[in-house]
């Protein structure tokens, strides 16, 4: 296959914070068209975003290791596992806290009556109380998704281009099925179709984007930090699949789809890896 990182230098530049800003647009845009699918895909089953949501946590987990654990070790600690295992350990930490610091429901698949097949005087704007999870809901995902802006900048901060290319394509693939499984989580608590498929890409943009442009800062001024920073990406990649993204998808008696899912999600990190570098 032929490689798409000389055509991506070619157009974007060789300035590591410029590549790591058009990092952050490219993830938001395809969180944006994930979450836009709710307009064609009007009903998607809750098997099929199990699906899609353990492909995302395959890649998600091939690329913290492929794109950030192991360049961290081998290329940016001469060998020496220990800043990143501390990155690793700190991005953890950091996602653990933030967590309690900002409880939320799981609200992913199920939940309410649809916005448009629900009764005009029982709709969400009305009802706090259905608003309620949902906006919490949202906030998490949010959260959830400074690690993967944060991935990308440090990604092109460190001047590894080969490597930095696959892991925005990566997390941008996996964007699209969150990005869907989250507008299904509004629309089940009654907000409006078209209004959040807008919203989620405004969102994704307002911290992804930012975060990219900081990680790649970040690095490219202070070298040494970049294996800590690779470790801190990863871990907090890792947190949310562990602690977000598997138990959503193994609650509902789709389990065996979601492993799959998972499965086909690392082989297609690891393709992207190899063919693409």
């Amino acid at each position: 296959m032929v490689s798409v990182v000389e055509p991506f230098v070619q157009v974007v530049g060789e300035n590591p914070l410029i590549q790591g800003f058009v990092g952050g647009i490219v993830i938001a845009v395809l969180n944006l068209f994930g979450a836009s699918l709710v307009l064609v895909w009007r009903n998607p089953s809750e098997r099929a975003l199990d699906g899609a949501l353990g492909f995302a946590a395959g890649v998600m987990l091939a690329a913290a290791f492929t794109s950030l654990i192991i360049p961290g070790i081998e290329q940016y600690s001469g060998g020496n596992p220990i800043p990143t295992l501390v990155g690793i350990v700190l991005g953890v930490v950091f996602l653990d806290q933030a967590d309690r610091l900002v409880p939320h429901a799981h609200y992913l698949l199920t939940g309410s009556t649809r916005a448009d097949e629900a009764d005009p005087s029982t709709s969400l704007p009305l009802d706090n109380e259905r608003l309620k999870p949902v906006i919490l809901f949202i906030l998490a995902i949010t959260l959830h998704n400074m690690p993967e802006g944060l991935a990308v900048g440090v990604g092109f901060g460190s001047g590894d281009i080969e490597n930095a290319v696959p892991l925005m394509l990566a997390i941008g693939i996996q964007n699209i099925p969150e990005g869907l499984a989250v507008s299904v989580a509004a629309i089940n608590a009654g907000l409006d179709r078209r209004f959040y498929a807008v919203f989620a890409g405004v969102r994704s943009g307002i911290i992804e984007i930012p975060l990219a442009v900081l990680g790649a800062l970040a690095v490219s001024a202070v070298k040494p930090l970049l294996p800590y920073s690779m470790g801190f990406a990863a871990g907090a990649m890792l947190f949310v699949i562990s602690d977000e993204i598997i138990p959503e998808t193994h609650i509902r008696g789709y389990e065996r789809v979601a492993t799959l899912g998972v499965m086909a999600g690392v082989v297609v990190m690891l393709y992207l890896d190899i063919s693409l570098g």
